[in-house]
C-alpha cells in the first residue's frame, strides 16, 4: 500500500489523465504508485470529463474501503490471537517445584491446640498418664 507523504495540493490534469489512462488499461497497481491514492482533493477531478472522474474518484473508493477493512481485519486478529494467547497462559499450570533429594517430606505444621491434643493422645496409648 504505497503512499506518498500527504499534500493536500492539486494535482495537475496531465497526471489525472495518467491515472483515468491506467485504470482504462486496468493497472491499478501502476495507477497507484502514479499517485492515485495520494493526499489530493475529489475536486482537482473537476477538470476531466464526467466517465473519466467518475473512474477516477470511484476506484479511489473502492481502494479506500478495502484498505480500511484489511486493517480492521489484521487489528481484529491482532486482537483475538492475544486474547487466545492470554486464555491459554491463564490454563497452564505451573510445574511444580523440584524437590531437594535429600529434604524430608514436608508436612503441614499442626496448630498448637491440635499438637498438644495429639500428644495426651499418644501418651495415653503408650500408657502414660493424661
Amino acid at each position: 500500500m504505497p503512499h506518498r507523504p500527504p499534500d493536500a495540493s492539486a494535482l495537475p490534469p496531465a497526471t489525472l489523465e495518467r491515472l483515468v489512462a491506467l485504470l482504462r488499461e486496468d493497472d491499478v497497481d501502476a495507477a497507484i504508485d502514479a499517485g492515485l491514492m495520494d493526499a489530493w482533493p475529489d475536486a482537482c477531478a473537476e477538470v476531466l470529463d464526467a466517465d473519466a472522474r467518475a473512474l477516477l474518484l470511484a476506484t479511489r473508493a473502492r481502494l479506500r474501503t478495502a484498505w480500511d477493512a484489511r486493517a480492521r481485519f489484521e487489528a481484529r486478529n491482532a486482537r483475538l490471537a492475544r486474547r487466545a494467547e492470554e486464555r491459554e497462559a491463564a490454563r497452564r499450570v505451573p510445574a511444580p517445584p523440584p524437590a531437594a533429594a535429600d529434604a524430608a517430606p514436608a508436612r503441614p505444621a499442626l496448630p498448637s491446640n491440635a499438637a498438644a491434643i495429639l500428644a495426651r493422645a499418644k501418651a495415653r496409648a503408650a500408657g502414660g498418664t493424661p
